[in-house]
């Protein structure tokens, strides 16, 4: 019997690929395409950029698709992060190449798996300082900091609830984050 090699992709030759406005990642070495997102993904997106926006003028705001390139095999395309003005030279022309101080997921049912399993464990290797996994159908957000080598989870928080956010600095106020999903 004959073991089958995958042959990995490298961010090289992903970059290569022509441009395109579908979400694209490169995950271990293989290319994932995922569907474009529907109104309620993109209205949650809007309201968390701006968010952050307000509470940490002192750097950039980025929504997707924007490039991340952590190392040869991965690149990503977070829907939300946030790069402090400390870090602002890892903010190129053509993507962001390092670590960003804050990364948005926002789950859909064929991101899930991905968000919680290998994108939590790759921003938790390259110490993304904080992580919040946004759950748009129970309208809930779950918080993770980089501390001692590992995420330590803040908690889960939903509208109407505060937190304080230790990439921003600053205490966030989630009201009327989640957009109604009958609009």
């Amino acid at each position: 019997m004959v073991d089958a090699v995958r042959e990995r992709m490298t961010a090289a030759a992903f970059f290569e690929l022509p441009e395109t406005n579908t979400f694209v990642e490169l995950i271990d070495g293989e290319l994932i395409v995922s569907p474009s997102p529907i109104p309620q993904h993109q209205l949650l997106s809007f309201s968390l950029a701006k968010l952050v926006d307000r509470l940490q003028p002192d750097g950039k705001v980025f929504i997707a698709p924007m490039d991340v390139y952590f190392d040869e095999h991965y690149v990503t395309q977070p829907d939300i992060l946030w790069v402090s003005t400390a870090k602002k030279s890892i903010i190129t022309k053509k993507r962001i190449e390092g670590t960003p101080d804050l990364i948005i997921e926002i789950a859909s049912p064929g991101t899930i798996k991905k968000d919680r399993g290998e994108k939590f464990e790759l921003y938790q290797k390259y110490g993304v300082r904080e992580y919040w996994m946004v759950d748009p159908i129970a309208a809930f957000i779950e918080v993770y900091f980089y501390e001692d080598g590992r995420f330590q989870r803040l908690g889960v928080f939903g509208d109407g609830d505060t937190f304080e956010s230790k990439a921003l600095g600053k205490t966030v106020e989630l009201n009327n984050i989640f957009p109604e999903s009958s609009e």
